[in-house]
């Protein structure tokens, strides 16, 4: 099934929605739901994500047609330190979604002390040019997030930071001295200035309190919408699996309604932010 691009008009002030998805079923159902854009990893809910197969981005952009699809480069799962080898896999992953016409890669690389590794950053960044480059969570690791702000700005070609402002779910407070701060730029300072994306537990409960904290500061917005549903196996063998607890027969899809309620809420919000400044 190929879906073409939406050809709904949008509202007078547009907050673009970007959906992470594991699959061609999540996918298409996160782009009838209203996203804008895709974050593809491989085994999604399983400790954060890691960096998909060749054959599932392909078939990807052939069921969403021109729906633009950042890639996760994620050599495995576990903590954001690399060795130089796990490095040299990342740059060769990029290398091979540029080649295959990803929109863009999301990474994330940290010293053992926690800071922006910005050299490793710098090189992985420069390969993916000019594609996007989206800084992950893993700037939420980071002892001090203004600091760590800080360093990705000196760091060429990065185009957004997923945060949640180094809470577990979205610390709304944390978010607004960060959209301030990566708003500021001193006179004569050209350092790049990546747009701050939202991410962790957005719903539909919870955008319209996030919306009306930070509207009209916020261009786009983060989810997943997606949850465990039941395995079509009519056979599971007793006291056999996998060690993945929650999902060890599940398999984890993103909801198209979710999605859909969440691209309703936004598109109201907008509306009437644009006609209450008009």
């Amino acid at each position: 099934m190929v879906l073409p691009m939406s050809s709904l008009r949008q509202p007078e002030r547009y907050l673009a929605i970007e959906v992470c998805i594991d699959s061609v079923e999540s996918a298409i159902s996160a782009v009838r739901g209203g996203a804008d854009r895709l974050e593809l990893c491989g085994n999604l809910a399983l400790g954060g994500g890691t960096t998909p197969s060749l054959g599932l981005f392909k078939m990807i952009r052939q069921a969403t047609l021109n729906v633009p699809v950042m890639v996760m480069i994620r050599p495995r799962t576990g903590d954001f330190c690399y060795t130089e080898d796990e490095v040299n896999i990342m740059i060769e992953d990029i290398r091979v979604f540029k080649e295959e016409g990803a929109s863009g890669i999301v990474f994330g690389i940290l010293t053992k002390e926690g800071s922006i590794d910005t050299a490793r950053t710098t090189r992985l960044a420069r390969v993916a040019s000019p594609m996007q480059v989206c800084f992950h969570r893993a700037f939420d690791m980071t002892p001090n997030l203004l600091t760590a702000l800080h360093d990705v700005r000196t760091i060429p070609h990065i185009t957004r930071i997923l945060t949640s402002g180094g809470s577990p779910t979205i610390d709304v407070s944390t978010l607004q001295t960060i959209l301030q701060a990566a708003s500021d730029s001193p006179k004569g300072d050209h350092r790049s200035s990546p747009t701050i994306l939202p991410v962790s537990g957005i719903n539909a409960s919870t955008v319209k309190p996030l919306l009306d904290a930070l509207l009209p500061t916020l261009s786009e917005i983060h989810l997943s919408a997606g949850r465990w549903i039941p395995s079509k196996m009519e056979y599971h063998r007793d006291g056999m699996g996998m060690g993945i607890e929650d999902g060890e027969w599940a398999v984890w899809r993103t909801s198209e309604e979710h999605v859909r309620e969440v691209r309703r809420i936004v598109d109201s919000m907008c509306t009437q932010d644009a006609q209450g400044m008009s």
